[in-house]
């Protein structure tokens, strides 16, 4: 059978919780590949409502469960997670849920760092949620991280926390701040390493063991194409790739194992934080699109900024991550509009365009370009076939499927996971 990756297609918050959550009831195994407790998925299951921002979804069906070495881990925030799920009634052993010894930690230094570099940007600021995950990455970069298997050494931690902080601690002197004590450092890893590491292991060795057996593998990315730091809207993205390329490398497996490729879209578009937003509404309708919505963070509760439905964008992101087909989610907050906007191209200083350009002046620039659609007075709220959406509801989507050049595979009617169209099942072979 196909395995699939999951990732978003516009900038993040599209409800790829619930769409994973539906399709981890149909895998053997569900793994996380990039990120960090940045990402935040709600995920409705009956009357529980249940909030993860570093474990993946299938950990609440009870699904093999995989922290991919692409990730990067607050060891804390990981235990965190896992009381509060068990406080839920999930349960969380080390036989469901599998951390690669390769994940590099996110340590209380990268979250001060993080917040020290935004105060020093002042109006310039990147809108980061200050959890420490671009400093994290940076580390990873400069190879000078502190890993998950380094917590099985105590030799080689105590070195790598002294690397580690010589280069740090020359910048927190240059910038007058106090500098990180190695051995107060050791003492908290030293303290968290037997409540994580029983997770810890080779999971590149585990999932290719579960692809040779024929086991569906979900793949569950976190942010989405239009946050990529090579493809997104740079320098306001986040710290690694999110496309579906990353899915392989952030897993330890094969690209050829990867055989559909499911991007997750809003039927409108939200941005949460700062950087270009085209299509971005200011008005009555903007906030009637974030009310409906309730477009809050996950994670830090932060109010996004609603717009239409941006064609172009979402095209490109089809094209940059290989997606094969799309979830179109939150179909039901359009209900009621009598009509409902799309861009269809860009203009900048005279010129159409048919892409978001990279360079950030352009990209802040760009006026859309829109086509009106009729909207449609009907609900489509739990609706869970084509005929229980209004005709005008299915014309939008068929509109956006030609704007896009890709097909909506399913189509998401609320929070609730069964109230999902399925047109194209991502699992079939």
């Amino acid at each position: 059978m196909s395995n699939v990756a999951v990732v978003g297609a516009q900038w993040g918050d599209e409800g790829k919780g619930k769409i994973v959550d539906w399709l981890a009831a149909r895998a053997d195994v569900v793994v996380r590949f990039q990120g960090g407790h940045n990402a935040g998925h709600t995920l409705v299951v009956g009357e529980e409502t249940y909030k993860l921002s570093l474990l993946p979804s299938g950990v609440v069906r009870g699904q093999l469960s995989i922290i991919g070495n692409g990730v990067v881990v607050d060891p804390w925030a990981l235990l965190a997670e896992i009381t509060q799920l068990q406080s839920q009634g999930v349960t969380v052993t080390p036989e469901q849920l599998l951390l690669s010894d390769s994940a590099v930690l996110i340590l209380p230094l990268h979250q001060r760092l993080d917040g020290i570099r935004e105060g020093q940007r002042g109006d310039r600021k990147l809108g980061t949620t200050g959890r420490g995950i671009g400093p994290a990455y940076e580390d990873k970069a400069g190879r000078r991280a502190v890993r998950v298997c380094d917590l099985t050494d105590h030799d080689v931690l105590k070195q790598k926390i002294a690397d580690l902080l010589a280069h740090h601690n020359a910048y927190l002197r240059g910038v007058g701040e106090d500098e990180e004590s190695s051995d107060a450092l050791l003492a908290k890893l030293q303290q968290v390493a037997p409540l994580i590491l029983p997770f810890a292991g080779r999971s590149w060795a585990r999932l290719d063991d579960m692809r040779r057996r024929g086991r569906r593998i979900l793949f569950e990315g976190a942010q989405a194409a239009m946050l990529d730091i090579d493809h997104g809207t740079y320098p306001f993205v986040t710290s690694s790739n999110t496309v579906a390329g990353q899915a392989a490398t952030g897993s330890g497996i094969g690209p050829t194992a990867i055989g559909y490729v499911l991007g997750i879209a809003k039927a409108y578009t939200t941005r949460v934080g700062t950087g270009p937003f085209p299509t971005e509404l200011d008005d009555e309708i903007g906030t009637l699109l974030g009310e409906r919505g309730h477009e809050f963070g996950t994670v830090t509760g932060r109010k996004r900024r609603c717009g239409w439905f941006d064609a172009v964008m979402v095209r490109q992101a089809i094209k940059v991550g290989g997606v094969s087909g799309i979830a179109l989610t939150k179909l039901d907050v359009l209900d009621g509009l009598e009509e409902i906007k799309v861009c269809v191209g860009y203009s900048l200083n005279g010129e159409k365009l048919d892409y978001l350009p990279a360079n950030p002046a352009a990209q802040a620039a760009v006026q859309p370009v829109y086509e009106t659609v009729e909207g449609w007075s009907e609900s489509t709220r739990g609706a869970r076939s084509w005929a229980q959406l209004p005709a005008n509801a299915i014309k939008y989507i068929r509109r956006i499927e030609e704007l896009i050049a890709a097909p909506v595979g399913m189509v998401s009617t609320s929070p609730e996971r069964e109230d999902t169209i399925l047109v194209q099942d991502p699992f079939a072979d």
